[in-house]
């Protein structure tokens, strides 16, 4: 195996936390430079972070906040993303969630490369759009 000119951080997958999504950047997400565009990893990172709190609210529930939100490496045609996420903390009506993005480039199959991670919140809303309680029952069996 060759090495690159600048090296790259390897990563072993997170322990404790579970895979929610997997999806590979196509030629039409890039930015240009030729990298994947940084608003595309945005948008599949809310998918990502929606899963589990989708589990605890049983309805509708919107993005509130994206509180940290920290691009490692670049995201490139081709890699395999693996987007791991868990819940760091359940309010009332809203949900912390820990989102981390692993890159299986497309040369090196095997070999993963934390290229994103953030940190999102979503509120549960009922049909007018306004907070409502999270359910309670069942939380400590969920996540």
């Amino acid at each position: 195996m060759s090495q690159e000119s600048s090296p790259r951080p390897e990563s072993a997958l997170p322990e404790g936390r579970e895979l929610v999504l997997k999806v590979i950047p196509m030629p039409a997400d890039t930015n240009g430079n030729g990298d994947i565009f940084g608003g595309w990893v945005m948008a599949q990172v809310d998918l990502a972070g929606s899963v589990l709190p989708a589990r605890y609210v049983r309805g509708r529930m919107a993005t509130v906040a994206v509180n940290q939100f920290i691009f490692k490496q670049p995201v490139r045609v081709g890699d395999i993303l693996s987007f791991y996420a868990h819940v760091t903390r359940v309010g009332n009506t809203s949900i912390t969630v820990q989102v981390e993005v692993f890159a299986e480039r497309f040369r090196a199959q095997g070999q993963y490369v934390k290229v994103t991670e953030a940190s999102l919140t979503y509120v549960a809303i009922d049909d007018e759009g306004r907070p409502r309680p999270i359910p309670r029952e069942g939380l400590a069996s969920t996540g």
